[in-house]
């Protein structure tokens, strides 16, 4: 692929501006703890994995300024913890990657100030680098899914630009495609912030992998034509019972599949499953600003002052999942049953 998501470097977290994209190639550079804030807030990087492995750079990177002191050094950990959880609610992985930093440092309270920032340092290229393997993996499991041939629908971007580097959904296309089996894809557009057309269409271009944008209210006509074998997407967090949250539209993908009679299955790593949520009523679902709907890339569409909702999710039931892909194989219904044996951290 030839891009990186996020990484660390000479003491900085450094992302692709997935803002930029596809007109240019920009990497951003965050100096401290609220450059990273700001650039999760802001979409400069997207993605509940990416988000994860982004925010755990971005303790290691606050760590540098924390004081030696062993309260002050705790109190700042917690303040900075807080700071990168206020960015993005719905996102599972942003939590998890929190909680194994603070963890991290826990673990080590009696020791010097220094030893704790360089074990940050270490648990968060551990972060990184387990996504890595996770997606491989997971894309692995889900290419047995994928038909020679198979016509494929994805909605907003689960590829290499929402994860370490190889992505979920995108992760089991790109296994398929490197299996030699033909493929198609069509990425729905995915307004308002474009992820499918901007981003997922300029990752599989780049592979060599056909794909088609669509608007996303073509999705409902191509299948009835018959010319979509499979839906797959991503998630943002998976509660107990199978239900998903993931960009605002799958639902209404998940929806038109069952009555298409058509697979729709979810491609998430563990980290995206969240044990201590019962069900998809009680995700916490991130509402973005209005200008995000009536505005494009600072072009107005609507007419100004006009009212606009944008909740960025919403919460497809298990009822209409197929099957969760993730690294160590495929969950099959019932969900509640089957996620309550896993071993998530």
């Amino acid at each position: 692929m030839k891009f990186v998501t996020v990484d660390w470097k000479d003491g900085k977290v450094v992302m692709i501006d997935q803002r930029r994209l596809p007109e240019e190639e920009v990497y951003l550079e965050c100096a401290d703890v609220e450059e990273v804030a700001s650039a999760i807030r802001d979409m400069v990087v997207r993605g509940a994995p990416a988000l994860g492995v982004s925010a755990a750079f971005g303790m290691a990177l606050a760590s540098l300024r924390w004081p030696d002191e062993r309260e002050k050094f705790f109190n700042a950990l917690e303040r900075d913890r807080a700071l990168l959880a206020a960015t993005r609610p719905t996102a599972r992985n942003l939590f998890w990657a929190l909680d194994r930093m603070v963890h991290a440092a826990r673990s080590l309270s009696g020791a010097p100030a220094g030893a704790i920032r360089n074990a940050l340092l270490k648990e968060a290229c551990a972060i990184r680098d387990e996504d890595l393997r996770a997606c491989r993996s997971l894309g692995r499991h889900g290419a047995e899914l994928v038909p020679d041939g198979a016509r494929i629908l994805t909605h907003c971007n689960a590829g290499g630009l929402a994860t370490a580097g190889y992505g979920t959904a995108l992760g089991v296309i790109r296994a398929a495609f490197e299996k030699g089996k033909r493929i198609k894809v069509f990425a729905d557009e995915t307004r308002p912030f474009l992820q499918g057309s901007r981003l997922t269409a300029w990752e599989l271009m780049r592979e060599g992998i056909d794909v088609t944008v669509i608007t996303d209210n073509m999705a409902g006509y191509l299948m009835k034509r018959r010319e979509v074998d499979l839906v797959i997407v991503g998630a943002d967090r998976i509660t107990a019972n199978g239900d998903v949250a993931n960009k605002i539209g799958t639902y209404s993908l998940a929806v038109l599949a069952r009555h298409h009679r058509i697979p729709f299955y979810v491609a998430a790593p563990l980290s995206t499953f969240d044990l201590s949520i019962c069900s998809g009523d009680d995700i916490p679902i991130e509402e973005r600003s209005p200008e995000e709907v009536t505005c494009i890339r600072g072009f107005r569409l609507a007419p100004e002052h006009v009212k606009a909702w944008n909740p960025a999710f919403d919460v497809t039931p298990a009822r209409l999942v197929s099957a969760i892909i993730f690294e160590e194989g495929v969950l099959l219904p019932p969900y509640k049953r089957n996620i309550s044996k896993l071993k998530i951290q």
